[in-house]
């Protein structure tokens, strides 16, 4: 267990050890046992972190600004319309200035090309630590919620066959983060690793390479596969999400119809079958119902997508009390 790591930033759990990770994992069910049971936490008393976002979200605030609340601080909430960042405040400002004002500066900044430039660069500016509530690289932190959710649902992740699968969904072209934050954490805890995507809907090479190299570093396997069905055969975890085809396309209109090819791309009970017969069914929300996948999968007996959802509260918590 790692005992000092203040002041580091979360950008993506690859730059964090195996050691490092599993710390904030034992302080994560410290901090939900305490929450349970009702005791106090407040190791963050006095302190401020300032939330910056470029893009809306409800688990996201939600999570942080109640975090934040349970651990002693406050969470200072900051629409990006709402500043100067439209008139002049560039990166620069916002590390050196939030920076000087705050504890530590959270960012939601996924605009493709961007967003993970634009966060490392604050960071760079910054003398607190800077943590990544989504970009468009990664999402560090509902990764670690998800491998939290998994080590409590089904123990050790090695050895476990995790399905990370694309499916359809009729809305925005969504990030690449949340799959390429789960190949890259998944891999180091020697799971073995499924990437389930149609040939168009491929993720930055460089992050699949490190992924590959993960899973060769830590006794699992990484594979890709492009039907929907495979992916699902006797896997342990089944992660089925949208993202959009940026690899392809950045035009919406043209990804649109390239998503349309796969409509059948949806986790129902007959795909839900295809698994393990105690496979668990997980999702980072929004799903968009019966469109991603069934009603009665997710309100299912394999789904744990509501204890999914609480892990970011812990997770989170224990990044912020360790590095704040």
């Amino acid at each position: 267990m790692q005992s000092y790591l203040r002041g580091r930033d979360m950008i993506t759990t690859q730059e964090w050890t195996r050691d490092e990770i599993d710390t904030i994992l034992d302080v994560a069910l410290d901090l939900k046992r305490k929450r349970a049971v009702g005791e106090p936490h407040a190791y963050l008393r006095d302190k401020v972190l300032a939330m910056l976002f470029f893009f809306s979200s409800t688990r996201t605030r939600a999570s942080f600004e109640a975090g934040m609340a349970q651990l002693g601080g406050h969470a200072q909430f900051m629409d990006s319309t709402t500043t100067q960042i439209g008139h002049g405040d560039t990166w620069k400002e916002i590390g050196e200035i939030l920076g000087r004002y705050n504890d530590g500066i959270a960012i939601r900044q996924v605009d493709w090309g961007i967003g993970n430039d634009y966060i490392r660069a604050v960071a760079a500016a910054s003398r607190v630590p800077v943590l990544n509530m989504q970009c468009d690289h990664y999402h560090p932190f509902q990764a670690l919620a998800d491998l939290l959710t998994i080590v409590e649902h089904k123990g050790d992740p090695k050895g476990l066959t995790v399905n990370v699968s694309y499916a359809y969904a009729a809305s925005y072209q969504k990030p690449l983060s949340v799959p390429q934050s789960l190949i890259l954490l998944l891999t180091r805890y020697g799971a073995n690793v499924r990437l389930t995507r149609p040939p168009e809907f491929k993720l930055i090479p460089e992050i699949v390479d490190r992924a590959a190299e993960n899973a060769r570093a830590h006794h699992g396997s990484f594979e890709i596969v492009e039907d929907f069905d495979e992916g699902m055969r006797g896997a342990d975890v089944v992660y089925a999400k949208s993202w959009g085809c940026m690899l392809t396309t950045t035009d919406h209109d043209e990804s649109a119809k390239i998503s349309e090819q796969y409509e059948d791309w949806i986790t129902d009970e007959r795909r839900i079958a295809l698994a393990d017969e105690d496979t668990i069914y997980m999702h980072p929300l929004p799903a968009d119902r019966n469109v991603e996948v069934t009603d009665g999968v997710i309100d299912g007996p394999h789904s744990r997508v509501f204890d999914e959802a609480e892990n970011r509260l812990h997770v989170q918590k224990a990044v912020m009390a360790l590095t704040m």
